[in-house]
């Protein structure tokens, strides 16, 4: 008996990126990269001189049913890294047995990370896992930012079907300080109800280690972030109705946080001016 096409599931892409990051001669290199798929780094940038901009590329342009990729960076004695995307992530619509999968390690020694990926983008009918992990050590600094839209306002399309399981964990000398598990249905309440997005369509979060209680008074200077600090991670949260505005408002926030736990004035990549 023939199969029916309209059954098999499709087979998806398999990528997976490592690279690693060391100082040498002043600077941070790209020491190593190794990859399968497609799932790629362009060269090396310095805008400030010393600290390594580099940019995740997914050539494909969008994740789609079945999509199983993995990204795995490691940060060396003194590197800095800046880790970002030249566009928004996408999640296209999947059949409801063919959920997309995005892993992400991030491995930190006694370094500075700034993982900074431009907003992922949730289709309508997506079904998607995200799980990114952060190992650091108390003598590393790090600010990094997670910033999803669900749906496509600007084409009138929610994401009143689909699906999110969103993972993170921080790590800081093998001991668990931050779990964050969230599952999104778009045919629930949870899109809707107070207790959930509330009838936004956009949630942001953004962390930075190790930070201060003057730090964090100067986050809660940013109208519309939820901040906390709790073990020297400093935690920001924010619900929004727009995705660009919303990306804005991380910068802005990024560009006040930098100076104090990086050490350093806040110089935005390149890529995000195009």
């Amino acid at each position: 008996m023939a199969a029916n096409p309209h059954n098999i599931a499709p087979q998806g892409w398999h990528a997976e990126l490592k690279v690693e990051f060391a100082k040498q001669l002043g600077r941070t290199v790209l020491a190593s990269r190794q990859h399968i798929g497609p799932l790629v780094v362009q060269r090396p940038f310095y805008p400030e001189g010393d600290a390594c901009h580099v940019y995740i590329v997914h050539p494909p342009g969008g994740i789609v049913g079945n999509d199983r990729l993995q990204f795995s960076a490691t940060l060396r004695n003194g590197s800095h890294a800046v880790i970002t995307t030249p566009a928004a992530t996408k999640f296209y619509r999947s059949l409801p047995e063919c959920s997309a999968r995005l892993t992400q390690s991030l491995f930190v020694h006694n370094a500075t990370l700034e993982w900074l990926p431009q907003e992922t983008i949730l289709f309508r009918d997506a079904r998607a896992t995200i799980a990114t992990v952060v190992h650091l050590d108390r003598q590393s600094h790090f600010i990094g930012w997670e910033l999803t839209c669900f749906g496509r306002p600007a084409s009138n399309e929610k994401f009143d079907l689909g699906s999110l399981r969103q993972h993170f964990e921080l790590w800081i000398d093998e001991q668990p300080v931050l779990f964050d598990h969230l599952r999104f249905d778009g045919a629930s309440e949870t899109m809707n109800a107070p207790w959930g997005m509330a009838n936004h369509n956009t949630l942001g979060t953004l962390l930075a280690y190790p930070a201060t209680p003057e730090d964090l008074d100067a986050a809660r200077e940013h109208d519309g972030f939820a901040c906390t600090l709790v073990d020297s991670v400093l935690s920001c949260r924010l619900l929004s109705n727009d995705a660009d505005t919303a990306k804005h408002q991380f910068i802005h926030l990024w560009r006040t946080l930098r100076p104090r736990i990086v050490g350093r004035e806040a110089v935005a990549p390149r890529i995000w001016n195009t």
